[in-house]
């Protein structure tokens, strides 16, 4: 996608053929930085610190990770501690493990002289085959924009809603749930976004709103516990959310506020919608809230917050009384009954074990391994 006039990805590998690069999301929205990754560990940290976030872009800086650590030391050994650091990073989106899994049973059976231009070229598939995705869950979402834009009058928007950052900076390119909203913008359907800011760590209105703003797509950022009483007053046609599991029942688990805005959603008969790349189903988890690990994040996300001052310094500052306990969780599950669809690249599936095993029965598979 665009920054500035210049099409951007958010990771990709070098001109010199080995070291990777990736934008720094913690520093955004003030200062756009590159950062270089050149081992393992630095990649870990990457995804463990969020200067990368985002189901399918942690999936695929593991992946560039285990390539960094093949080149490094392509043993057995190596292979298995790379995947073991790896995984450790971040314990609620299920790509960062199908992407792991994936490098090692690729890497496993070859010789240890072949494993690191396999992992190179097996981490550049992932990544394209994440942008692949994407387009198409950005085809599929695009008749449920342009199905509205049809009832519209003359002049009048499709007020869409989203939540957290599920944009092209939490993918390789395009997003889950940008990419119908952004296909729809450059066929020139008038569409409009109410993004909400997604506290504590601000990825809508730090991340989302950069990324609509730098493509030219109108958006509104407001208060994470707005979108409810849009949604009474009729001034939300859609919602669509990413996730970072999708069970296989249906049940979504995506960033905290999710469910709430699910149930404002089904409570005022608005569509909700959640936009997925099939790696994100875990056809080994049937039940959502029992089974999904969910991520707490330190105190310090909830306590601070870093902005930029009138004199243009960055600076962070507290906000909460010292001494006050804070609870951070990071995930929250929306249950299936509250999805009106789920927006994949092989079309809008029911929310259901049906639908999504028919869909994708390669998945099926994958997970009874």
């Amino acid at each position: 996608m665009k920054v500035g006039n210049r099409h951007v990805r958010s990771i990709w590998l070098e001109s010199d053929g080995w070291s990777v690069s990736a934008i720094d999301q913690r520093r955004l929205p003030h200062d756009f930085v590159v950062v270089r990754l050149t081992t393992c560990d630095a990649a870990a940290d990457a995804i463990r610190s969020m200067l990368v976030r985002g189901a399918p872009l942690i999936g695929a800086t593991a992946a560039y990770g285990m390539a960094l650590a093949m080149r490094a030391d392509a043993s057995d050994a190596a292979l298995d501690q790379a995947c073991k650091t790896l995984v450790a990073t971040r314990p609620t989106a299920i790509n960062l493990k199908w992407a792991l899994d994936a490098m090692r049973s690729t890497l496993r059976p070859l010789p240890v002289s072949e494993r690191t231009a396999a992992a190179y070229s097996f981490a550049g598939e992932i990544a394209e085959q994440d942008i692949a995705i994407n387009k198409g869950i950005g085809r599929h979402g695009l008749g449920l924009i342009e199905a509205i834009a049809a009832r519209k009058k003359p002049g009048e928007r499709v007020n869409l809603l989203t939540h957290c950052n599920a944009g092209w900076l939490a993918t390789v390119d395009w997003g889950t749930a940008t990419a119908p909203i952004y296909l729809a913008h450059d066929r020139g359907v008038a569409v409009h976004v109410w993004v909400d800011e997604t506290r504590p760590r601000n990825q809508g209105a730090s991340l989302t709103a950069w990324e609509l703003g730098h493509h030219g797509v109108p958006h509104t950022v407001i208060p994470d516990n707005t979108g409810g009483h849009l949604m009474q007053h009729s001034m939300v046609d859609l919602v669509i959310t990413g996730t970072d599991r999708v069970t296989a029942n249906g049940d979504v688990c995506n960033k905290i506020g999710t469910y709430l805005k699910a149930l404002a959603a089904h409570d005022n008969g608005v569509p909700f919608y959640v936009a997925l790349p099939s790696p994100t189903i875990d056809f080994a988890v049937d039940d959502g809230l029992r089974e999904i690990p969910i991520e707490q994040r330190g105190p310090e996300e909830v306590t601070h917050m870093t902005g930029r001052t009138a004199d243009g310094r960055i600076e962070t500052v507290r906000i909460v009384p010292e001494g006050s306990p804070v609870a951070n969780y990071a995930f929250d599950v929306t249950p299936a009954r509250l999805v009106t669809g789920l927006i994949t690249e092989r079309g809008v599936l029911k929310p259901d074990r049906a639908a999504l095993a028919a869909a994708f029965p390669e998945r099926i598979a994958t997970a009874a391994e």
